[in-house]
């Protein structure tokens, strides 16, 4: 295959940037499927949580919004198909399956879990510290948690935990480093030619996202949650553009949303 970027190499991985080069230019990669999914998965989880409200609305739940919120890590399944779908319909557009969007997976010797948690080590820290000030800056001293009606004590199913706890993040932590990394960066940064802006759409959108898990109508806790999440993003992406493998960062992503299912579902 020819590219305006030069000779390919055979043996290219079908996600190598000079392959996407290719497909970008042969007209097979457009706008529409990156800027479709790199924002598909925060409209998905406000629509799937507004789903959830309008049963509980039927049911005559006195506050159907904030009780549906609970739900984000069973819904959010929804939003897991809905991008599964996408992926594997632009995907086959450029003549390649989701799965070579993952790359080699190296699990002899617990090669790529051992990488995996050592990356986790390195990311959650910057989580947790990114949280920490954004509260700060948005919220003050006050010591208000803006996300404290999540860890409320609040009725859940049995079947709902177990399904958080065991089915969700499985599914969860693919599909987002699949979307947001493997698919939309490489693609951003082919359509604009510059690896700055891949990083600011991708990451902007990939933090936004986690203002919506779950989702509450106010200006300031969307743009708290936006920004707590934003370095640890900006961290995860750094890592993925440097070695361009994905495998272990789904492996350091589990452990993120286990306890995440952990924290909001063990009440």
């Amino acid at each position: 295959m020819a590219s305006i970027t030069g000779a390919i190499p055979e043996a290219a991985p079908p996600n190598s940037f000079a392959l996407v080069d290719g497909r970008v230019a042969d007209g097979r990669i457009s706008w529409i499927g990156p800027l479709l999914l790199v924002s598909a998965r925060s409209f998905l989880l406000i629509a799937s949580q507004g789903f959830v409200a309008l049963i509980l609305l039927s049911l005559h739940h006195p506050s159907p919004w904030r009780e549906a919120g609970y739900w984000w890590n069973v819904y959010g399944t929804l939003v897991d198909i809905g991008c599964l779908l996408g992926l594997r319909y632009f995907t086959q557009r450029e003549g390649i399956r989701i799965r070579d969007l993952v790359g080699p997976i190296r699990l002899r010797h617990g090669r790529d879990v051992l990488v995996g948690l050592g990356y986790f080590a390195l990311i959650l820290p910057v989580f947790v510290v990114g949280g920490y000030f954004a509260q700060r800056f948005f919220y003050g001293a006050s010591g208000q948690n803006p996300g404290a009606y999540v860890f409320e004590a609040h009725a859940f199913p049995v079947w709902a935990t177990i399904y958080a706890l065991s089915i969700w993040w499985m599914i969860w932590s693919p599909t987002e480093e699949i979307t947001y990394q493997a698919y939309a960066l490489p693609r951003f940064k082919s359509l604009t030619g510059r690896t700055w802006i891949a990083f600011v759409i991708v990451g902007f959108w990939w933090a936004v996202q986690h203002s919506a898990l779950p989702f509450i109508p106010d200006a300031r806790f969307v743009l708290f949650r936006s920004l707590a999440f934003l370095p640890g993003v900006l961290v995860t992406m750094t890592i993925y553009w440097r070695t361009r493998r994905l495998a272990p960062l789904i492996i350091a992503h589990w452990p993120m949303d286990i306890v995440g299912a952990l924290m909001t579902n063990l009440y």
